[in-house]
């Protein structure tokens, strides 16, 4: 198979600017909107599920998936909030970003803030560590030790990825700051003290109303399904075979957004839940569009058309890439690493 593909360049892009500045404009209307389906819908799947208790639990569980949904959807909303895009006030979009952030268990200063380092510095290869997925090159591994070469292993293992780790992630680690910066002064250690306060506050409300144990069999299945799929969609938007890394010299924001990050056209009714959190290049390019905005951006503009475009079902191939190849550009396999590896003394050898 031929692995090499054409250089991308910013020349292919002119004039994206122009094009993103049309839909940049918040509508209070319908973010107004959103606010009212999404907290609507989620508060009557946890009414729907705590009198399922009394019927059966299996009939909670098959309740989570939806409401699990919404808080995907609350998340985007919290999303939208951080990057100023989804009110024109600042106070307003601090307010609502704080108030989902109860439900989505994630700090809203301090995600705001890791999240703006992902923006800036996505698929740079020296700004590695906060707000991605933890990714090595090929030479890395090859070169690492075997107890690293193990833990990303296991870090990269779909069961890991997708199901353990997120539910250790937004219930544990989120509860401390373990990626807050010394120069960080904006409240971004204090969000996460406070919002630890009030997710205990509610916790300890609700369980005086309806008992713990109900509690924990309607919140835990919601957070731990909308977790999973929190990272899934976080994931395959930038994990993907012909995605983008660059070394900082000549890193480029233009490319790392329409060559880094893929169009994942899902179903309506998952692109509805996910808040159209696909149109993930038109995202990158433009964190100020407004998420109900992003499909008029992609479908009224060929050129935001350019980028890759994953499916559900294409999606699901992703999670066997796991480690960037610099000679080839392209994300590869474990089993593809290793085959490079051996190669080496034969071509040397030739």
């Amino acid at each position: 198979m031929d692995n090499t593909q054409p250089e991308p360049t910013t020349a292919a892009y002119d004039g994206w600017r122009a094009i993103v500045a049309k839909y940049q404009q918040p509508d209070v209307r319908k973010s107004t909107w959103q606010i009212v389906n999404s907290f609507g819908g989620l508060f009557l799947c946890w009414v729907l599920m705590y009198f399922s208790l009394n019927v059966s639990y299996l009939l909670t569980l098959l309740l989570s998936i939806p409401a699990a949904g919404f808080a995907v959807r609350i998340f985007i909303i919290q999303h939208d909030c951080g990057h100023g895009s989804f009110f024109k006030s600042r106070k307003a979009n601090d307010t609502v970003g704080v108030m989902c952030s109860l439900i989505t268990m994630t700090a809203y200063k301090y995600w705001r803030k890791t999240h703006a380092v992902h923006h800036a510095h996505h698929a740079e290869l020296e700004e590695r560590g906060i707000g991605d997925v933890w990714t090595m090159t090929v030479d890395e591994y090859l070169a690492a030790p075997w107890w690293k070469k193990s833990a990303y292993r296991v870090f990269r293992h779909p069961l890991f990825l997708f199901g353990v780790a997120p539910t250790i992630n937004f219930l544990v680690m989120e509860r401390f700051p373990i990626a807050v910066q010394k120069e960080w002064h904006n409240g971004e250690r204090e969000s996460i003290l406070w919002t630890n306060f009030a997710i205990l506050g509610m916790f300890t409300l609700f369980s005086l109303w309806i008992g713990v144990g109900a509690v924990l069999a309607i919140f835990l299945p919601t957070v731990i399904i909308a977790a999973s799929v929190g990272t899934w969609l976080f994931y395959v938007q930038h994990q993907f075979e012909r995605t983008y890394w660059e070394h900082t010299p000549e890193w480029d924001y233009t490319l790392a957004a329409m060559h880094g990050s893929s169009y994942y056209k899902l179903p309506k009714l998952l692109q509805w839940f996910t808040g159209n959190i696909g149109f993930h290049h038109i995202h990158h390019l433009s964190p100020r569009i407004p998420n109900y905005n992003l499909e008029k951006c992609h479908t009224e503009n060929p050129l935001m058309q350019r980028v890759v475009q994953l499916t559900l079902w294409s999606s699901f191939k992703t999670v066997s890439f796991a480690l960037w190849d610099e000679k080839r550009r392209r994300l590869v396999t474990f089993r593809e690493a290793l085959q490079s590896r051996n190669a080496l003394p034969a071509q040397n050898a030739s």
